[in-house]
């Protein structure tokens, strides 16, 4: 049996607790819901040091999301959040330009066919 990622709250619990409410002040009640909700399936891997992105679910690198999709930029109080959605699912969490991620109560590696899981700065 295969084991599903992490939630990214476990991983990440300060960056859920940020995009819950930044979400609620755009308007965002569902997405603010359902963030709470994703799993951390890989990380952007561009390796870029300003990119903390997350994957959220699988998806083919440089294709587009299709129909359904929309970008939900983001009012943090320092660098860029902006989360991809399709059909009311949040599919990717682009982090820019912000202080490192502390990562909590998992190991290094997530479970295989997860995707490469590359360290956040500490």
């Amino acid at each position: 049996m295969e084991q599903e990622p992490p939630l990214v709250r476990e991983v990440h619990p300060e960056l859920i607790d940020e995009l819950v409410a930044l979400l609620e002040a755009e308007g965002e009640r569902e997405l603010a819901i359902c963030v709470r909700d994703v799993r951390l399936v890989g990380t952007c891997g561009c390796r870029d040091d300003f990119c903390q992105s997350i994957r959220t679910a699988d998806h083919p690198q440089g294709q587009p999301y299709g129909p359904g999709h929309r970008c939900v930029p983001l009012l943090p109080s320092s660098g860029d959040l902006i989360l991809d959605v399709v059909n009311g699912r949040i599919v990717y969490i682009e982090i820019l330009g912000r202080p490192p991620l502390h990562r909590h109560g998992v190991p290094e590696q997530g479970p295989p066919g997860a995707g490469q899981q590359v360290d956040l700065p500490a």
